[in-house]
């Protein structure tokens, strides 16, 4: 017996030891038999600022955009190589630039509603099944209340996180334990890739249309961490007797809102977003958007407003900066905050650490310290703003077209933009899989619809987009998000960043590179920043809308199987029904049901308060305007059957 202890003793002094000592990472990564995606782009070359150079051309250097050009890092020249897209589809699945930090210590998204022992035995209870799903549901581990809500402990709730079969986490979720501690963060994947109910097999690129990240965040204690994302735009109606004070950063004080009130409208506001959208933008208004797809070629400007336009692969370098720069680290703008959001930088970070579910990073206002103070004796690199693993390019903390927040994520080791200029690449390899019920007999037909339509008057071009913003008037689209960056001209610096082969950390004396901004039109530019105007929406590229269902900016435009019962976000997503594609497609053209998707949306008053309507683009192809059920049809297969590049020679 006493042997046996020993034994018992031993073991579980073993286990304290390697809790203490042995770290991990992990995140799924799927193999080619585990994917639906069979086609991918063939190029091979370099990208000098959004100019595709094929590898003979660049070999033999005739092209003439680049005579007087070094296909070179130090000159802004990328080299897309098979080695190069591995990299970029690694790092698309892997790569969190470090925000376990700022989603597990300072959000708390493992310490609500949703706790590490429950997201365990759901994935457990999931795998036992022997059955991948496309959302993995999980029982609340405490009750919580939302606004007037209260989701009691037990209650299941629906993540829309996808768990493949085999995998010991969701797409995109990886997950790191140090320390006794166990993180989880988000990569690009946990959005942009998805399970096929179907087949069971993974969609790269598709959007995760059911993905209910306000849901999760607001389930989190401390959902102030996302406050600039939600409407919260006169932060002192917070303030009141419970309400501290810190000394300002001009001098004098200046009162945090109070922790419970500002979390109870934080977490309605988050709460609010239908599944499958997300606000990337702090402007302190809450206008979501929905989850892009990432069949990402020729179809810029990205971002819903076209704002990443400029630098590597024509913007989208851009755009995938500020998804993990901004989106992940709300901290990482405190630099700006006085001048963008009139709150002091020290309210600013005090308003999000005050609440912390990590006492480390808990900012306790008594202790007479400034928050930034405070938080640059925890930050682990003081000399980057927010915890992310980021670097200050030189207009630092100027924002930029490149760098709209200020900052460009990148993780030590690797080269300047390295990692955002991988995925890039990978993402714009990316062709969507043919959906096996298009008529494609139908869709020949249909493309002589689109064309007499006039939709080829905007959806022209490879990628089936003119690549322009439109004016919102013109659209006629919910307009919130237009005017999201308008006040973002304040702090505008010319786009400086580094050299493709200057190494992380940046080095004294490192070679600066102007991001080329020529090619801009000034009204165009004039739309993105909405000076002068109300703003606009990019026009959308076409391929792969059989995988990117709902439908506009909003993602409001939502039908399911059901045509009479399944209407917009109220009667699919609320209620767990995915968007089917073919009636949102309908809907997005057929000016009757449409007005009964928009009805059904104003019926939900928590859309209303995150502006989505699903209104706008008021260009019919129905009987009212002309055409047969046989024409709608033909148009419809024709949209669904948009995989590849359109071929322009």
């Amino acid at each position: 017996m006493k042997k046996r202890w020993w034994i018992i003793g031993g073991v579980l002094v073993a286990l304290l030891i390697a809790i203490f000592t042995v770290e991990f990472e992990y995140a799924y990564v799927p193999e080619q038999e585990d994917l639906l995606n069979d086609i991918y782009d063939s190029f091979r070359g370099y990208d000098l600022w959004g100019e595709r150079i094929p590898m003979d051309t660049a070999n033999n250097m005739i092209h003439s955009k680049i005579k007087s050009h070094s296909l070179s890092p130090d000159e802004g020249a990328v080299r897309v190589d098979d080695e190069f897209l591995a990299f970029g589809r690694d790092q698309f699945y892997r790569e969190t630039f470090n925000n376990e930090e700022y989603l597990t210590e300072i959000l708390g998204v493992l310490d609500g509603g949703i706790t590490l022992p429950a997201m365990t035995m759901a994935i457990l209870k999931q795998k036992l099944s022997g059955e991948p799903t496309s959302n993995l549901k999980v029982k609340l581990a405490k009750d919580v209340t939302i606004g007037d809500r209260v989701l009691k402990k037990g209650e299941v709730i629906d993540t829309g996180l996808d768990l493949p079969k085999g995998a010991l986490a969701p797409i995109g979720m990886p997950i790191s334990y140090e320390s006794g501690k166990i993180r989880t963060g988000v990569s690009c994947a946990a959005c942009h890739a998805t399970i096929d109910d179907r087949s069971g097999k993974i969609v790269e690129g598709a959007p995760n249309a059911d993905f209910d990240a306000g849901m999760l965040l607001a389930l989190a204690p401390n959902s102030t961490a996302f406050f600039p994302n939600t409407e919260v735009e006169v932060i002192e109606k917070f303030v009141n007797d419970n309400s501290a004070y810190v000394n300002a950063s001009e001098g004098g004080q200046e009162a945090l809102p109070d922790p419970a009130a500002i979390e109870a409208e934080v977490d309605k506001t988050l709460a609010s977003w239908p599944k499958g959208n997300f606000d990337s933008t702090i402007d302190l208004v809450s206008n979501p958007t929905q989850i892009p797809d990432s069949f990402t070629l020729e179809d810029h400007p990205y971002g819903w407003n076209g704002f990443a336009a400029v630098g590597p692969f024509h913007g989208l370098s851009s755009l995938n900066n500020n998804v993990h720069a901004q989106n992940s680290d709300l901290l990482a703008q405190f630099e700006q905050s006085n001048e963008l959001f009139d709150i002091d930088k020290e309210v600013y970070i005090g308003t999000i650490l005050q609440n912390a579910p990590n006492r480390r990073y808990r900012y306790d206002p008594d202790s007479g310290e400034k928050p930034s103070e405070f938080f640059a004796s925890i930050d682990e690199d003081p000399e980057v703003p927010g915890v992310n693993e980021m670097v200050k390019p030189p207009h630092f903390p100027n924002i930029s077209l490149f760098s709209p927040n200020g900052t460009v994520v990148n993780s030590p080791g690797f080269k300047f933009a390295e990692q955002i200029n991988g995925m890039s690449a990978f993402q714009n390899a990316l062709r969507p899989p043919m959906p096996e019920e298009v008529d494609l007999v139908s869709a020949e037909a249909g493309r002589e619809v689109f064309d007499r339509a006039g939709c080829s008057s905007c959806h022209a071009g490879p990628g089936y987009t003119n690549n322009k913003v439109v004016p919102v008037e013109r659209v006629k689209t919910e307009p919130s998000r237009a005017k999201a960056f308008e006040d973002s001209v304040k702090m505008m610096d010319t786009s400086w960043i580094y050299s493709f082969d200057t190494p992380v950390p940046i080095p004294k004396g490192a070679k600066k590179l102007k991001v080329p901004t020529m090619h801009l039109e000034e009204e165009q530019l004039r739309l993105v920043l909405a000076q002068g105007n109300e703003g606009g929406y990019k026009v959308k590229g076409l391929i792969g809308l059989a995988w990117s269902a709902p439908y506009l900016h909003d993602g409001g435009v939502a039908v399911g199987p059901d045509l009479e019962n399944d209407l917009g976000i109220p009667g699919t997503l609320r209620k767990a029904v995915k968007p089917d594609p073919v009636n949102s497609l309908r809907a997005l053209i057929d000016r009757e049901l449409r007005q009964k998707v928009i009805e059904a949306n104003r019926a939900d008053p928590r859309l209303a308060d995150v502006h989505v309507t699903g209104e706008g683009h008021e260009f019919w192809v129905d009987e009212q305007a002309g055409y047969t059920e046989e024409e709608v049809e033909a148009i419809i297969n024709y949209l669904m059957s948009l995989t590849e590049i359109e071929d322009q020679e």
